[in-house]
Parts: C-alpha cells; structure tokens; sequence
C-alpha cells in the first residue's frame, strides 16, 4: 500500500541563507518571507544548520541582558547584530529528512527533535525541499471521499484481493467505520490494521462479523504423555 512521502508535501522553493550571511539580512529575510525558519547552506549547497526566529531572539537577548540600569549605549548600524552571521547563530548540525521517508516518520522525527521543519535533502546532503507541522497537518484535512476511495481500491481491492464493495465503507471527517461480513476473522484483523495505517485517517470504527473463526486459540496440550505409570 502506498503511503504519501514527505517528497509529496514539501515545498520545493525553499528560502536559504549561507554561512556568512549577516544577522540583519537574516532576520530581513524572515520577515519579508513571512517564514520562521531558514536553511543555511555551505558552498556546496549541503545543508549545514538552520537559523530560526528564536536562533535570532536568543542572540539579542544574550547580547543585551535586560537590567535596571540605565543604558551605556545604543545599538547602532554596522554594531553587534549586523556582524554576527548565520553560522553564529545557526542550529547545528540540522536535522534534515530525505524525500522519500513517509509522513508519520517525518512527524516522528521532528517530534523527538523538538523541531517545527525539516529541510529536505538529496543523498548527498544537498537542499531539495522543506516541510513544515504545518504541511504535515494538511495530511488530516485530506477528503472523506479520497479516504473511502483508498480502502476501497488499494485496500481491499489491490492488497487483500477482495472486492472494492466487499464491506460498506464510510467516511465522517476522517473517522472510518467498517461494517459488513468477511470470509474470516483474520481478515477482518488485516482490513482494520491496515486502514489505521492509511494516511489521513484519525481511527477507525470495526463493525465487521466473519463467517469462519480462524483466530480460535489451540487448547494447551497435558503434560502428562502416554499411559500412567503403573505402580
């Protein structure tokens, strides 16, 4: 069954700074990009850190500690801010996702890093893409109709050899309720385990009866072998 890989989502033109790109140019393109993150590149185009918003405001905050003291001095053009570069404040090394991962394991992996993007890199670290929360989120918005479809053709249709009618599927803001007879109970077990799987489904409702129980546990064999022991 095919699932959607982050190659899919991402965003194809991706913004990027070098390493030597100045904090006022950073922060410059922030925000005429409406972004919230930027890759930052070598010569060689391979990703080698990302520099964020926080990265930016973490830096101002350390080069100006807040204090009751009046000010000595006044920032001024060409000060701290406009000589520090990206690879100063940069998070490294980036954590960054090939193309051809899926959806959940890219989700997985910017939960465990902390991490709002990813930027997308060919086999050879070079920046080919970015993905975002929030164009992993955009996977639950997928329509009822394209979830119903799914089940129907690569599910039932195309992995488990039945027909695409063989239970009645619904679909009601990505929760799926199957309902109906199979042949088995264990393909009852596959049709549900692979539908929770399938992406943009939020959980999935099992209404299903079988005709056979091929699940029934053999009963456990007696210790005792052969005849009694005679005295």
């Amino acid at each position: 069954m095919k699932h959607i890989r982050v190659g899919d989502l991402m965003t194809a033109e991706v913004f990027s700074v070098v390493s030597a790109t100045s904090f006022k140019e950073v922060a410059k393109l922030l925000a005429e990009h409406d972004v919230s993150g930027l890759p930052v590149l070598d010569d060689e185009d391979r990703v080698v850190g990302v520099v964020s918003e926080s990265d930016l405001l973490s830096r101002q905050a350390a080069e100006h500690p807040v204090t009751d003291a009046a000010p000595e001095a006044t920032t001024t053009p060409g000060s701290a801010e406009e000589e520090v570069t990206a690879a100063e404040v940069m998070s490294a090394p980036a954590v960054t996702v090939r193309a051809g991962e899926t959806v959940p394991e890219a989700a997985r992996l910017m939960t465990r890093r902390g991490v709002e993007r990813l930027p997308v890199v060919d086999e050879e670290d070079r920046l080919v893409g970015i993905v975002t929360r929030r164009d992993l989120l955009c996977l639950f918005l997928r329509p009822d109709a394209e979830i119903r479809r799914r089940i129907q053709e690569d599910i039932l249709a195309d992995v488990m050899g039945l027909g695409a009618d063989a239970v009645a599927v619904h679909v009601v803001d990505g929760v799926v309720t199957l309902a109906g007879r199979l042949e088995n109970r264990g393909q009852i077990a596959v049709l549900t385990h692979l539908a929770e799987q399938l992406d943009g489904v939020v959980t999935v409702v099992n209404r299903l009866t079988a005709r056979v129980n091929d699940l029934v546990t053999t009963p456990p064999v007696s210790a005792t072998h052969g005849p009694s022991a005679q005295p």
